[in-house]
Formats: structure tokens, C-alpha cells, sequence
């Protein structure tokens, strides 16, 4: 299967994601996760990233359709995949679509704004590996402590409340769109973002009908 997530910023996407790789085993692409590993190798395109992240801008189309063409050309892509932060505007739906990618399905996770600053501000995420975590969603088994590495966890800056409801807007304005230019394609299908995860992740499964 081949899957776009969409979802405002905290959505649930990433936790959703893991849970549907584990069942189809196929990849799950975050491109948060690709940029700041480029970020933190130091790469030309990381250094291009910076910048735009620290704002909790979008970083800019021609970095991210690079990375993505990249990544889908690598053989665990051969049997399908998921694209959890991508597309995000028209324009990159519309490059994907170049690319000759024949989406199978596109699940959009919907949660309230005022939700989504909750439960981002308690997000924390390990230096070392980038794992993600939660303060009252998904516990680390010690706090403030990676259960995969040992590293220690930090809230990004990007999940600050201030950051939150600029990326929210941002999110309004430019990612929005991509449900009416999908459910044209016949391929939208939409999921309420439940207090459990457990209680989302069923609503999840059932509409993929996996």
C-alpha cells in the first residue's frame, strides 16, 4: 500500500504511521525525521533547512522533493510505503504526481487546534536517535530517558505552544488544501483523532481495512 498521512502538526500521525508499518511492513517516511538527521550530519541541505525549521517555517519545496525522490528510489519502497509530512502544499502533490507515484490511499487524521497545543507541548523527542515520546501519551519507560538509546529527551522548539499555533496557521493555509485536490481523486479518507490513541488507531485500520 502506498499512503499519504495528513494531519495538522500533532496529530497523531507519526504514532498511526508506526502502527501501520508494523502490520504491512513497509517503510514509514517522516520527512521531519530525514531533514533533521540532515541537520544534524551537517549536509548541504540540512544547513539550507536550518533556518526555515527554527521559525517553524516550511522548508522549501525543492529541498524536500529531493530528499523524497531519494528516499522512494531505495529498495524497502519497493512494496509500498507511508508519507507522514509530505506533500504538504498543492505544488508538492502536484511534483509527486510527476514523479509518476500512484498513491493508493490518502488518510487525513482530524484534531481541534486546541488539542493539538496540548498535546504537542508535551512532546519530547531524544537528541541522539530522534525518538519520539509523550508525558502522558506514550511514556518513556524512565523519564527523560530514550528507552532505544539511553539518550536524554528535550522538547524541540517547534513544539513550543507559541511555535504550535504558528505552525497550526501555517498548516491551515498551505496543507489544507491537499483534502479537497485528493478527495477529487476519489482517494480521501477522513479518521477523528480520538483521546486514545488505541481508539484512533481502530478507526485507523478499519478505514484502511487492514
Amino acid at each position: 500500500m502506498k499512503l499519504i498521512l495528513l494531519g495538522a502538526p500533532g496529530a497523531g500521525k507519526g504514532t498511526q504511521a508506526e502502527i501501520i508499518c508494523d502490520k504491512l511492513s513497509i517503510p514509514a517516511i517522516s520527512t521531519g525525521n530525514i531533514i533533521r538527521a540532515a541537520l544534524k550530519n551537517g549536509t548541504e541541505m540540512g544547513l539550507k533547512a536550518k533556518s526555515y525549521m527554527d521559525e517553524g517555517k516550511l522548508v522549501p519545496d525543492d529541498v524536500v522533493i529531493g530528499i523524497i525522490k531519494e528516499r522512494l528510489a531505495e529498495d524497502d519502497c519497493q512494496n509500498g510505503f507511508i508519507l507522514d509530512g509530505f506533500p504538504r502544499t498543492i505544488p508538492q502533490a502536484e511534483a509527486l504526481d510527476a514523479m509518476g507515484v500512484d498513491i493508493d490511499c490518502v488518510l487525513s487524521i482530524e484534531v481541534p487546534d486546541e488539542k493539538i497545543v496540548t498535546r504537542m507541548s508535551g512532546r519530547r523527542v531524544c537528541a541522539a536517535c530522534g525518538a519520539s515520546y509523550h508525558i502522558e501519551y506514550k511514556k518513556p519507560q524512565v523519564e527523560g530517558v530514550c528507552n532505544i538509546c539511553g539518550g536524554a529527551l528535550s522538547i524541540r522548539k517547534d513544539d513550543e505552544p507559541a511555535t504550535v499555533l504558528d505552525r497550526l496557521h501555517v498548516y491551515h493555509e498551505q496543507t489544507e488544501p491537499l483534502k479537497d485536490y485528493y478527495e477529487k481523486t476519489g482517494k480521501l479518507r477522513t479518521v477523528e483523532g480520538q483521546e486514545e490513541v488505541a481508539d484512533t488507531t481502530k478507526l485507523v485500520l478499519a478505514t484502511l481495512e487492514i
